[in-house]
């Protein structure tokens, strides 16, 4: 079209160039978002695994004793257990002695119901469970017996509350496209560290 001798865009063009803008938009932004968030879960995990640890160091270097010395059930603020060490050495904003959420209370890798964990829930959104049974956890940098168990939930009880998993291969070959927002651990002596194939897939071979 020319209107006094400038070419211009009809109408009926704008509209066609906005649908068409309108449906590409339509079919990316979903994975933009899902990769964004996947980015958000990622990163928060490590952070949340590295905080954990630092709690260990610092309870060493205040009360001398580390995860394979730490007893377990008690919560007298006294005791030299795990509920004390976490909650002593952490910014802890309310505890569950008896709850686990979502699918981690079915999770045997950490307790198989919700009465058998003590949960812990951070300034940061973060929550973490464990077995009150665990105690006394083995160094797992040099055993895979008497280690302690437990998951870090990264946004708390908020959804979606699912465990992370392979999205193809699995055990060293693990891929995983989208990051979820639990991750099993295991911990003892003074190390905290991944406890499945998907988790351990995240936390080393993550972007």
């Amino acid at each position: 079209m020319i209107m006094n001798g400038k070419k211009a865009f009809t109408l009926a063009e704008v509209l066609i160039t906005l649908g068409i803008i309108g449906v590409v938009a339509a079919m990316t932004m979903p994975t933009l978002m899902n990769a964004t968030q996947g980015a958000q879960y990622r990163t928060a995990y490590k952070k949340a695994l590295s905080v954990l640890s630092q709690a260990v160091v610092l309870n060493i270097a205040l009360d001398d004793y580390d995860l394979s010395q730490a007893t377990g059930s008690q919560t007298d603020g006294t005791s030299n257990s795990l509920y004390n060490l976490f909650k002593n050495r952490m910014n802890v904003v309310s505890t569950n002695n008896g709850q686990a959420w979502g699918a981690s209370a079915a999770n045997g890798q950490f307790g198989t119901s919700a009465s058998n964990n003590f949960t812990f829930y951070f300034n940061d959104g973060m929550a973490f469970t464990f077995p009150k049974s665990a105690g006394n956890c083995a160094d797992v940098t040099a055993t895979n017996t008497g280690i302690c168990k437990g998951a870090i939930d990264i946004n708390g009880a908020k959804n979606p509350n699912t465990i992370v998993s392979c999205s193809s291969g699995s055990d060293s070959n693990c891929e995983v496209k989208s990051p979820t927002d639990i991750y099993p651990v295991k911990f003892g002596g003074q190390s905290i560290l991944p406890n499945s194939p998907a988790a351990r897939a995240v936390m080393y071979k993550g972007k």
